[in-house]
């Protein structure tokens, strides 16, 4: 069985949309696409550059996105994912003629989790927060590696939306860029274990709080 790891980048308000620029998705009036763009420094380029290999699974918007641009690139990142395998989620295209794209027919859910049972390198999700929203309410991510710049962007496409279920995770690496991006890998870690930091015997203020909430 192999991973399906999201790699995402993320305001401090967990925003995903448009971290590469202005034009990249504009949808629902979102005013401050880039927002990733100044941070980036050479070291974070190199481990862009540097990753292992991998396949990637896409929705629609994030391939049309990938899809203009490095299939007219140039250098180690575009090389990489012109060659690598990649899978699109989309009920309304009807072809994709990026290379070694196949797009994904059915059930989204049922070939996701056919992918990781076959061969192969680790699977990665880049951007595409709808389908995020599908491989979360499927319990079908394994690994989160998340980059988080210190900006907050406001109302925006978010990693962890309405497909989300609570989770514990782990936090397995982690790291800090020279210009203050948070670079986070965590593994999935069982189901969430809520606890309690109440007295064993509640105030009488406490309960009289709890009778207030109830209405």
């Amino acid at each position: 069985m192999r991973a399906l790891t999201v790699n995402t980048f993320l305001s401090l308000d967990g925003v995903m949309q448009a971290p590469g620029g202005p034009h990249e998705d504009p949808r629902g009036g979102f005013a401050v696409g880039g927002w990733a763009v100044p941070y980036f420094d050479e070291a974070m380029m190199r481990l862009v550059e540097e990753a292992a290999p991998y396949e990637l699974l896409l929705g629609r918007g994030t391939y049309e996105i990938f899809a203009a641009h490095w299939p007219y690139d140039e250098g180690p990142i575009a090389d990489h994912l012109n060659a690598t395998r990649k899978h699109v989620a989309s009920r309304t295209l009807a072809r994709v003629e990026w290379a070694n794209s196949t797009l994904i027919r059915g059930d989204v859910a049922a070939y996701v989790a056919g992918l990781k049972r076959a061969d192969g390198p680790e699977i990665q999700v880049h951007g595409s927060p709808g389908l995020l929203q599908t491989l979360l309410r499927h319990d079908l991510i394994d690994r989160f590696r998340l980059w988080t710049f210190p900006v907050v962007t406001g109302p925006g496409a978010r990693l962890f939306g309405d497909g989300a279920v609570p989770a514990a995770l782990r936090l397995t690496d982690s790291r800090v860029s020279a210009t203050g991006v948070v670079i986070a890998d965590y593994e999935r870690a069982g189901r969430l274990e809520p606890g309690s930091m109440d007295f064993d015997e509640p105030t009488a203020a406490e309960l009289e709080r709890r009778r207030r909430l109830r209405g």
